[in-house]
């Protein structure tokens, strides 16, 4: 992976400049920070000054080549889990001013097909089609490997003050686990809850479960200093996978019986067949995690035991709104998970990083 640095323009009398640097995907594995037009806003969107960009294993597909409807090489910026300071607003906006501090949702549905009337804007009809309105930031249009992003005033979020940028790159993530609960029907008071993957998405869905009242949460995975950092945000127990047969002990630890609800969230692609050995009969499983290929388990199984599946993409339903105000109240926490920061003109060593796992990279994010 190739980079270069650049030093952006000095910002004119306004304020804003009128070139930036950004992070410009020119082929599969070939990212360099190049400098760019500072993007123009339409009426109904906002231009950000970037704060923060998380990476993740979907940037890895994306780097690589293997993310559908991404817009064409030498011309696209990636990352979609940023945060940063408006700086300017479109005619018709009214709900934000320069100045306000913001987090995003990735998705901004095309707002017209039957999903996302329904609040399903992650699963957009028309995804993909800018034509149509839709934007999905850092995927099919430009992201946040930025100094400036441009995005729809429908999918922002104010922040307020005390909330670091390191927490808000996280509340994104969170509304993906909120999401998931939502979609699964989630009335998880006084129940059991197992999450798979303490990876980002795994230990904000772990602490929301422990919000949303649920009485045990127990979190598997195989990096004991993942497991450990679980306990510090306030899991239940935990189970080292390289250690002991997680079914066994999930079992163990349920008397036998399993979680009312296990969580996916790992991406390991034996793991939904050990969600369906553990999940206690007339149970759920949520699925949130992508694989890197095809998976196979017993749906048989699944059936006999009257297990009810789920699967959610992303972070629609407006969860991030809900995940704003938990992180502001303090019961969701995500600063502790941000492990590495890299500058803008770093960003090939950042996702080195990632790809080798050096270091026990967990939330690893970029600075323009």
């Amino acid at each position: 992976m190739s980079q270069s640095a650049v030093t952006s323009a000095p910002a004119p009398s306004g304020g804003i400049p009128d070139r930036m640097r950004a992070a410009v995907l020119f082929g599969p594995g070939d990212l360099r920070v190049v400098e760019r037009d500072v993007p123009s806003y339409g009426p109904d969107e906002v231009l950000v000054r970037v704060a923060m960009c998380g990476a993740c294993g979907t940037d890895l597909k994306i780097l690589d080549g293997h993310f559908p409807q991404t817009p064409p090489f030498g011309e696209y910026t990636p990352g979609h889990e940023w945060t940063g300071t408006i700086v300017a607003v479109g005619s018709n906006v009214d709900e934000f001013a320069p100045g306000d501090k913001v987090c995003i949702e990735a998705h901004r549905g095309c707002g017209r097909c039957a999903n996302c009337v329904t609040g399903k804007y992650t699963a957009c009809l028309n995804y993909g089609d800018t034509g149509k309105g839709h934007r999905a930031t850092g995927m099919t249009t430009d992201g946040g490997f930025a100094e400036y992003a441009v995005h729809h005033v429908s999918a922002l979020y104010r922040l307020p003050e005390h909330l670091s940028p390191e927490d808000a790159v996280l509340i994104t993530t969170a509304g993906t686990g909120l999401y998931g609960l939502d979609t699964a029907q989630g009335y998880i008071v006084g129940q059991t809850v197992v999450v798979f993957g303490p990876g980002a998405v795994g230990l904000m869905t772990a602490q929301v479960c422990k919000v949303m009242g649920a009485a045990k949460v127990i979190l598997v995975g195989t990096r004991q200093s993942r497991l450990d950092l679980g306990l510090r945000l306030g899991v239940d127990q935990v189970v080292n996978a390289q250690e002991t047969d997680p079914v066994e002990r999930v079992l163990e630890l349920t008397g036998g019986v399993g979680p009312d609800l296990t969580i996916e969230a790992s991406g390991g692609p034996s793991t939904p067949q050990q969600a369906v050995e553990v999940t206690k009969r007339g149970g759920k499983i949520l699925f949130v995690a992508f694989y890197p290929g095809k998976v196979e388990f017993d749906l048989s199984a699944a059936i006999r035991k009257d297990i009810t599946m789920y699967t959610s993409r992303g972070e629609g339903g407006n969860n991030v709104e809900r995940a704003v105000a938990l992180a502001a109240s303090g019961a969701l926490r995500g600063k502790e998970l941000v492990t590495h920061h890299f500058p803008l003109e770093q960003i090939g060593e950042a996702f080195r990083v990632i790809r080798e796992r050096e270091g026990d990279p967990l939330k690893v994010v970029i600075v323009p």
